[in-house]
C-alpha cells in the first residue's frame, strides 16, 4: 500500500492564522511534527516499509505456512529459553524449543505432517513456555493470541488455537464514508433483553435491524478485544489481537461486521492502547517475568486510577505491536474506523488524574505532555488514513488539547473526531441541580458550541458512561421510579413523565444539531432505557439484570418507549436529508432567558426551542437569514413522539423582509405577553431579556411550551 508522501518541515501558517494563540507554541509544535517525520522514515529504513512493519501478526505468533508448517515467533527480551506447549505434543516444554534471534526475540519452525497437514489443530490448545533470568518458569499466552476462551469454572483464559479449515469468506466492499456520523454505541454483550451475555449473532440477527431503522449509519462496538473481566465494560484488555469469545467466534465477528456492511452501515471499534490489565496468567503483564516487557518499568508503567499497565510507546516492539494490533482489526475484521479510548491519559504523563484543565494553552505543551505517546497517535492516524483512505477515528480526550484534530503536517494528532465530552455533563448537571425555570440558556448554548474550530467533534447528550453504576440514564433522572409504573399509552400523561418525556426529545435533538459534527447516542437510550447499568460482580451476586437492555418495553406498543423510539428514528433520518450535521457550525440567533427559548440556523433549518415548563407562545416572531416560505418538518410535540399536538404541519410560514439594526440578522418578538420590536437605534430595549441578533427577514410561529420546531424553506428544499 502506498504512504502519503511526508514533507521535512511542519507547515503551520494555516494553523496560526486561524488560531494566533498558539503561535508561542510553534516550537512544541514544529519538534512534534519532526519526532513523527524521524519516527516513520526509522520504520521505513530498518523494517523495509509501515506497511510491512505494521503486519507483523503475520509472522509474531503462531502462524501456519503455505507448506502446513507453523512458524512462531515471540519478542521476550528477558527470558533465558522459550518453547511451545499444548495438546499437540502433550505439553512437553523440551520437545519444540525456539532459537534465540537479536534483540530479544525468538522463533521456532514445526514443520508440517507426513500428509502436508498442520502439526497444530485447530481449536487445541497452547501456552509459551519461557524460563526467565531467576530461573522461574512461566507458562504464558502470546500477546498475538488471537482467540482465547475461558472455560467454566476456572478463573483464567486458555489460549486456543484458531485455524479453521474454511474461514468466513467476506461478502461486502466497505461500504462510502458518511459525510454526517450518526454513531450507535453499542456492547455485543448486553443487546438483549435477557438477563445473559448476548451474542454476536443475536447481534447481526436482531439489532443491525434496529440500527438501521434507526437512521444511524455508524455502529461502535465495545469491549471486543479480550478481556478476561467482564465487569472491566472491556476496558482491561487482556488478548489484543482476540475477539471476545464470551459473545461467541472470530467467524462470527467478521459475520457480524459484512452483514453490517450489507447495509450500508460503518462499522467502528473501540480501541484501547491507552493501558493494558495487570493479569499475568492471561495477560501481557510480566509476559518475560519483568515489568518492562511492554510497558514502562516502575510507578511510571502502573496507572494509579486504573489500576493497569501502562505501554512504553517509545520502543520499537510495542510501536511494532500496537500498529499490528490496528491494521489486524482492519485487514481480518474489515473494521471502517477506531474510537481510541482513554486519550487523555496518553497525552500526559499526569494522565489527566487530578488535573482539571482551564483551556489555558500552557497546560497542553511541555514537560508535562507525553510526545512518545502523542508521536505513536500521530503515526497510527498517519497509517491508517494513508492505507485506508475513508477511515475514521475519533479522540476520546476530556482535556481539549489543541490540534488533536488537526493534520499531521501542523503538529496535529490527525484525528477525524473527537468526543464533546462536556456536553454530557453539563446535561446531568442540570438535571441534578437546577429547577426548570432555572434552566440557562446561554450556558446550555455556551457548552454545545464551545468547540474549537476546524477540529471536529462528536455530540452526544449520554453515552454508557452516563449508564454505570452510580449514575443512570437522561430518561431515569428525568422520570425516575413513575418509569416502573406510568409509561402506558392507555393511562393520562402524569406530571413527572409529560415532563420527562418532552425534555428527553428536547435535550437530544439540541444536542443533535448544535453540540458538533457528528451524533453518538448509547444502545438502549434512544427509546428513553431506565435505570442504569451494571456488569455482573461479587458486589452485586454476580446478576445480569442490570447488565441488558430491555428491548421488550420497546417492543410492547402500549408503553410510551416507542413514541421516543419514532423520535430518535425521525430525528436521524431528518439529519440523513438536510445534512445539519455535515455543514458548517449554527448561527445563533436567540438565547431568551426570560422565555426559555433558543432559535438558531444551521444547513437551511432554523431550529427553535421552547424550555419554558409553562408558556406556550402563540405570536412568535423570529428571525431567519433566507427569505421565503417554511414549514415544520419536525415537531417534538406531535402524538407520534408522546407529545399533545399542538401544531398544524400543513401551515405555511411566511417571511417578511424587516431590516434591523443594520445587521444581517435581527429577531422581532411576539408573544402572549408581550410585543418588544427591535428597531433602529433601540437595541439597548431588550436588555435583560436574552441576546438578540439581527435578520432581514422574520415571521411570527407558535411555540408551545416545552416543544422544539424545525422548520424549512420550502423555497430551497422542494
Amino acid at each position: 500500500m502506498a504512504m502519503a508522501a511526508l514533507p521535512v518541515e511542519a507547515q503551520l501558517d494555516g494553523l496560526l492564522e486561524l488560531d494566533p494563540y498558539l503561535e508561542p507554541y510553534s516550537k512544541d509544535l514544529r519538534r512534534r511534527y519532526n519526532k513523527f517525520v524521524s519516527l516513520a522514515r526509522s520504520i521505513e529504513e530498518n523494517e523495509g516499509s509501515l506497511e510491512q512493519f505494521s503486519r507483523s501478526y503475520e509472522t509474531f505468533g503462531v502462524n501456519r505456512l503455505a507448506d502446513g508448517g507453523i512458524y512462531c515467533k515471540e519478542w521476550a527480551p528477558g527470558a533465558n529459553s522459550v518453547s511451545l506447549v499444548g495438546e499437540f505434543n502433550g505439553w512437553n516444554s523440551s520437545s519444540h524449543c525456539y532459537k534465540m534471534l537479536p534483540f530479544g526475540k525468538w522463533e521456532l519452525y514445526i514443520p508440517p505432517r507426513a500428509d502436508g497437514s498442520s502439526p497444530i489443530a485447530h481449536g487445541s490448545k497452547l501456552k509459551v513456555v519461557m524460563v526467565c533470568k531467576t530461573g522461574q518458569q512461566l507458562y504464558r499466552i502470546s500477546p498475538w493470541a488471537r482467540y482465547v476462551i475461558r472455560e467454566q469454572n476456572s478463573s483464567t483464559y486458555e489460549w486456543v488455537h484458531w485455524d479453521p479449515p474454511r474461514r468466513y469468506e467476506r461478502k461486502y466492499p466497505h461500504p462510502p464514508r458518511p459525510n454526517s456520523v450518526r454513531i450507535y454505541e453499542a456492547h455485543v454483550g448486553i443487546a438483549s433483553p435477557e438477563g445473559k451475555i448476548a451474542s454476536y449473532k443475536n447481534f447481526t440477527h436482531n439489532m443491525l435491524v434496529r440500527i438501521k431503522k434507526l437512521g444511524y449509519n455508524c455502529i461502535q462496538l465495545m469491549a471486543v478485544m479480550e478481556h478476561a473481566y467482564y465487569a472491566s465494560f472491556g476496558y482491561q484488555v487482556t488478548s489484543f489481537f482476540a475477539a471476545s469469545s464470551r459473545f461467541g467466534t472470530p467467524d462470527e465477528l467478521k459475520e457480524l461486521v459484512d452483514t453490517a456492511h450489507s447495509m450500508g452501515l460503518f462499522v467502528l471499534l473501540d480501541v484501547v492502547h491507552s493501558h493494558a490489565s495487570k493479569n499475568t496468567q492471561d495477560g501481557l503483564n510480566l509476559f518475560d517475568g519483568t515489568d518492562d516487557c511492554f510497558f514502562h518499568s516502575g510507578a511510571r508503567g502502573t496507572h494509579l486510577l486504573w489500576d493497569s499497565r501502562l505501554f512504553n510507546y517509545s520502543n520499537w516492539e510495542v510501536l511494532r505491536f500496537l500498529l499490528s494490533n490496528l491494521r489486524w482489526w482492519v485487514e481480518e475484521y474489515y473494521f471502517d474506523g477506531f474510537r481510541f479510548d482513554g486519550v487523555t491519559s496518553m497525552l500526559y504523563h499526569h494522565h489527566g488524574i487530578s488535573t482539571s484543565f482551564s483551556g489555558n494553552y500552557s497546560e497542553y505543551f511541555g514537560l508535562q505532555v507525553d510526545e512518545d505517546s502523542f508521536v505513536y497517535l500521530m503515526l497510527s492516524n498517519y497509517m491508517l488514513h494513508s492505507f485506508y483512505p475513508d477511515f475514521i477515528t475519533v479522540a476520546e480526550d476530556v482535556s481539549g488539547m489543541p490540534t488533536l484534530c488537526r493534520p499531521m503536517i501542523e503538529g496535529g494528532g490527525g484525528f477525524d473526531y473527537r468526543l464533546a465530552m462536556a456536553i454530557p455533563d453539563k446535561w446531568i448537571q442540570i438535571l441534578k441541580e437546577l429547577k426548570d425555570e432555572d434552566w440557562n440558556m446561554g450556558n446550555i448554548i455556551y457548552t454545545l458550541t464551545n468547540r474549537r474550530y476546524g477540529e471536529k467533534c462528536i455530540a452526544y447528550a449520554e453515552s454508557h458512561d452516563q449508564a454505570l453504576v452510580g449514575d443512570k440514564t437522561l430518561a431515569f433522572w428525568l422520570m425516575d421510579a413513575e418509569m416502573y409504573t406510568n409509561m402506558s399509552v392507555l393511562t393520562p400523561f402524569t406530571v413527572v413523565v409529560d415532563r420527562g418525556i418532552q425534555l428527553h426529545k428536547m435535550i437530544r435533538l439540541i444536542t443533535h444539531a448544535l453540540g458538533g459534527e457528528g451524533y453518538l447516542n448509547f444502545i438502549g437510550n434512544e427509546f428513553g432505557h431506565p435505570e442504569w447499568l451494571d456488569f455482573p460482580r461479587i458486589g452485586n451476586n454476580e446478576s445480569y439484570h442490570y447488565a441488558r437492555r430491555q428491548f421488550d418495553l420497546l417492543d410492547n406498543h402500549l408503553l410510551r418507549y416507542q413514541q421516543l423510539n419514532a423520535f430518535d428514528a425521525d430525528m436521524n433520518n431528518l439529519e440523513e436529508k438536510y445534512g445539519w450535521l455535515a455543514a458548517p457550525p449554527a448561527y445563533v440567533s436567540e438565547k431568551h432567558e426570560g422565555n426559555k427559548v433558543i432559535a438558531f440556523e444551521r444547513a437551511n433549518l432554523l431550529f427553535i426551542f421552547n424550555f419554558n415548563p409553562e408558556k406556550s407562545f402563540p405570536d412568535y416572531r423570529v428571525g431567519i437569514d433566507r427569505p421565503g416560505k417554511y414549514k415544520i418538518v419536525l415537531d417534538t410535540d406531535s402524538t407520534d413522539y408522546g407529545g399533545h399536538g399542538r401544531l398544524n404541519h400543513n401551515t405555511e410560514f411566511f417571511t417578511d423582509a424587516q431590516i434591523q439594526n443594520d445587521r444581517p440578522n435581527s429577531v422581532l418578538f411576539r408573544s402572549d405577553d408581550s410585543d418588544f420590536s427591535l428597531r433602529r437605534g433601540h437595541a439597548a430595549e431588550l436588555v435583560g431579556y436574552g441576546t438578540l441578533h439581527c435578520c432581514e427577514n422574520s415571521f411570527k410561529v407558535y411555540i408551545p411550551s416545552r416543544t422544539a420546531i424545525i422548520l424549512a424553506n420550502m423555497d430551497i428544499h422542494k
